[in-house]
């Protein structure tokens, strides 16, 4: 039995037992292995656009005898599968933004789906984002750290399979102290990871604003008219970020 990552475990416990899954990116194959392994799906599609992976992945199939449950399409993005050929995708390992731009390019191909489950490794507003404008509702999401990276598991079903709403979701956070999280700092900080803050949430904030203040560093040594606008905007974002944390830190109920 092919043992996997604590990451990748967690992705694969959230596809419904019985799926027909779409591996965007799927590097060696590890998720739809094991999840042929396990009985948890019925078929899958393993796409890679790069030649040395899709090879792997063919090679790691092939050596699983799963041939006539897994097949490996080399090919860009959603451009492997069919429109109702598969039930689930999953796209894990990559940018936020390119895996909005995969989302976007094979929308076409989503007629069906009924659960995204999407592991960006930088980026999540940018998932967040397209998820609000195509009318996929989270029903989902983790955070997790391992080998020092910390990483985030969004789960979204469509729209018309969820009973919550993102109005409902992206609703305004009304935090002690008169802290208020609006829906852009919502789609930055998760609106479940924020409603349930874990310790590992915190250390990824704390990690992300060293991040900002270097940032503000660099633009302070330039004299450009905007370079001065960017740094008052980080600057603000920072302020914002961190009264946020404050207030979550200091365990009072979430909401007034």
């Amino acid at each position: 039995m092919l043992r996997i990552s604590k990451r990748l475990e967690m992705i694969a416990n959230e596809v419904p037992t019985g799926s027909r899954l779409a591996d965007i990116g799927s590097d060696h194959a590890l998720l739809p292995v094991y999840l042929a392994q396990q009985k948890q799906i019925v078929k899958a599609v393993a796409g890679e656009v790069n030649l040395g992976p899709f090879q792997a992945a063919s090679r790691q199939v092939r050596e699983s005898a799963l041939d006539q449950v897994i097949d490996v399409r080399h090919g860009n993005g959603l451009e492997v599968v069919e429109a109702g050929e598969i039930d689930v995708i999953t796209i894990a390992g990559m940018g936020g933004a390119l895996i909005a731009d995969i989302l976007e390019a094979g929308k076409d191909k989503l007629s069906g789906v009924n659960v995204l489950i999407l592991q960006p490794n930088v980026g999540e507003s940018n998932v967040r984002s397209w998820l609000i404008a195509h009318h996929w509702i989270l029903q989902n999401e983790q955070i997790l750290e391992e080998d020092g990276k910390i990483y985030e598991i969004l789960s979204a079903v469509p729209a018309h399979r969820s009973q919550m709403s993102n109005d409902v979701l992206y609703r305004e956070r009304h935090l002690s102290d008169g802290v208020t999280v609006n829906h852009e700092m919502l789609l930055k900080l998760g609106p479940m990871l924020l409603d349930n803050p874990q310790d590992v949430w915190f250390r990824k904030w704390e990690s992300e604003l060293e991040k900002l203040a270097m940032i503000v560093q660099r633009l302070g040594l330039s004299t450009l008219p905007e370079s001065r606008m960017k740094e008052l905007e980080y600057q603000q974002e920072i302020e914002r970020i961190k009264e946020v944390l404050a207030c979550l830190q200091k365990d009072k109920p979430l909401f007034n």
